[in-house]
């Protein structure tokens, strides 16, 4: 093979991850795809369908949204098992940007869902232009819980009206009107739909448990179990038409038109990318941040490899196939991941064929969609969302860290009562906050010998041995302009606590960098202890910090000061001059 193939097609599978694994694949890989395709597939009709609506989109909006966005991830993501298309989180946020008042004056909602699946997968392919794939590690574990349990419950309240047969939507913080609504519900709604959340529960962990002690194989057990969705609404459907009296007044999705989207790039308002980019942008990370890691699960569970600036490439591409195509933003998926990865794909031919079966019955079927009851969806989404509410969470990060703990509280708090956005950048502030308090209040501890040995340990954590002539700081963070304040203060509180003091010196085991004002404080340090008789040494210093300190004066300020390679070397030199 001459370089210049060898060079295409490195970057042939760079671009297109499929080219990596295909040329291995088999004809037992392509069974087992084609079983969970069919699996995969029976979970997106009304996971398709209940999320375009929960967006406040036509019906046919999820299904598109699930159709050729998979293709092009099965391009360009380098997932072999996760599904991506429309998700509960996403679709909330899409909610609340279309029903911002500047964006309903400019149009269509449909046309602004296509702009905004457009804006998000340019900012994700944007992110990957920059190898901006660590931005997410801005998200601490405690904000994306927070969020995602504030977002669920959100979720959760705008599910009560279809769930109940209700219109709650002009009641805002009136709880009197709440309560009147309640006294309207709908007797056969409420039947399909307390009905359908019945059904569910009973399809996942007891249907699972009674099939696997018939001795099922997991599976058909998975086939059984995650068919329930689609058996809801069938169910509903059906009993609504030929077993209730009322049926006339159970609301329905409505007729979807039949066949596949049209490709188009035409009739964008230009007037409202600008409104729609700040939601686009929160968006494109959250999207981003749950695909990753969806993907990393199961990739760890077959010791497989994500690569996250792919996934960016993959997710914006993605998108860009969603808004040309009539659809929504999408992201991976955790539902229908997780039913995709235990029905056994192994890689992303199991999507290919979801969406070619999600195609079909577009394309035929439809008339059959239209009966689908809006109580049964919202009775999928209920217990889909509900395991996201993480109120446990909380109580449990605050015994192991109150800053982490304010920052989900405040995030939580913050997307039910400011919004979706808000709430998440409440979050996010909260977070960076509470590390730069933590970086700005390092810990510093002094420290002495552990009897016959050359460890040195904590002087209030251990019996250790001491010198009245030497004073040992250790010193645990990364020294900056954020706390070099704060460990001029701590030395000087420890300086005066002696008297007979000669020598002091700091051990910089953990200093990994020093920047130029913590520098420079520690050259006004060592002269002001100079003048007062005390001589600073340095202690156990980390190779490229003595690289960076060598291209300064600092080691000649520091003499007669010296630099030990141990702490045990310094102490007993020192100990006795």
């Amino acid at each position: 093979m001459s370089a210049s193939t060898l060079n295409s097609s490195i970057k042939l599978s760079q671009w297109f991850p499929i080219a990596n694994w295909i040329k291995s694949y088999n004809r037992t890989d392509l069974g087992s795809d084609c079983f969970a395709g069919i699996i995969t597939a029976i979970l997106l009709v009304p996971q398709g369908i209940a999320y375009a609506i929960l967006a406040g989109l036509p019906a046919q909006v999820g299904l598109y949204a699930s159709i050729l966005p998979p293709l092009m991830y099965v391009l360009t993501g380098t997932s072999r098992t996760m599904s991506v298309g429309p998700v509960s989180i996403a679709a909330i946020m899409i909610a609340a940007a279309l029903s911002a008042p500047q964006v309903v004056s400019h149009g269509d909602p449909l046309i602004n869902a296509m702009v905004l699946a457009a804006e998000t997968g340019l900012i994700l392919l944007l992110m990957a232009v920059f190898r901006m794939g660590t931005l997410v590690n801005f998200i601490s574990h405690p904000v994306l819980t927070g969020f995602t349990s504030g977002a669920a419950l959100l979720i959760i309240t705008s599910q009560i009206s279809p769930l109940l047969g209700i219109d709650q939507s002009h009641c805002g913080m009136n709880w009197n009107c709440y309560l009147d609504a309640l006294l309207t519900m709908n007797s056969s709604t409420v039947i399909i739909g307390i009905g359908s959340i019945i059904a569910l529960l009973l399809f996942d962990k007891p249907l699972g448990k009674l099939l696997q002690g018939f001795g099922f194989k997991q599976a058909w057990i998975t086939a059984i179990c995650k068919s329930g969705p689609l058996l809801v609404v069938i169910g509903g459907a059906v009993g609504a038409t030929y077993f209730l009296d009322d049926q006339q007044t159970v609301k329905t999705v409505g007729a979807i038109p039949p066949g596949l989207p049209v490709i188009s790039l035409s009739g964008f308002s230009a007037d409202t990318w600008g409104l729609l980019f700040p939601s686009a942008a929160f968006i494109a990370l959250i999207a981003y941040v749950e695909s990753v890691a969806i993907a990393k699960v199961t990739a760890r569970l077959r010791r497989q490899r994500i690569d996250p600036n792919q996934e960016l490439i993959a997710l914006g591409t993605a998108n860009l196939a969603a808004s040309v195509s009539g659809g929504m933003p999408v992201a991976g998926g955790f539902s229908r991941t997780m039913v995709n990865f235990s029905a056994g794909a192994v890689s992303q031919i199991a999507m290919l064929v979801a969406a070619v079966l999600l195609a079909i019955a577009v394309s035929f079927f439809t008339e059959l969609f239209s009966n689908i009851l809006k109580a049964s969806l919202a009775a999928i989404i209920l217990v889909a969302i509900a395991p996201l509410v993480k109120v446990r969470s909380i109580i449990n990060i605050w015994i192991y860290d109150r800053a982490d703990a304010l920052a989900e509280m405040g995030t939580f708090g913050g997307v039910l009562i400011l919004g979706i956005e808000q709430g998440l950048g409440l979050g996010i502030a909260i977070t960076l906050l509470g590390y730069l308090w933590r970086t700005s209040h390092p810990h510093i501890a002094v420290v002495g010998e552990v009897p016959n040995t050359e460890h040195f340990r904590n002087i209030e954590r251990h019996t250790v041995a001491t010198w009245p002539s030497l004073l040992l700081i250790r010193v645990d963070e990364n020294l900056t302009f954020a706390n070099a304040g704060y460990l001029e203060d701590y030395i000087y509180q420890e300086i005066a606590k002696r008297s007979g003091l000669s020598h002091l010196v700091l051990i910089f085991t953990s200093v990994s960098y020093i920047d130029a004002t913590a520098l420079e404080t520690l050259e006004n340090l060592i002269i002001s202890l100079r003048n007062s008789n005390i001589t600073v040494h340095l202690a156990e210093v980390k190779g490229p910090v003595m690289d960076r300190l060598q291209t300064t004066d600092f080691v000649d300020k520091l003499s007669p000061g010296e630099v030990f390679l141990t702490t045990h070397q310094a102490a007993h030199r020192l100990a006795k001059s």
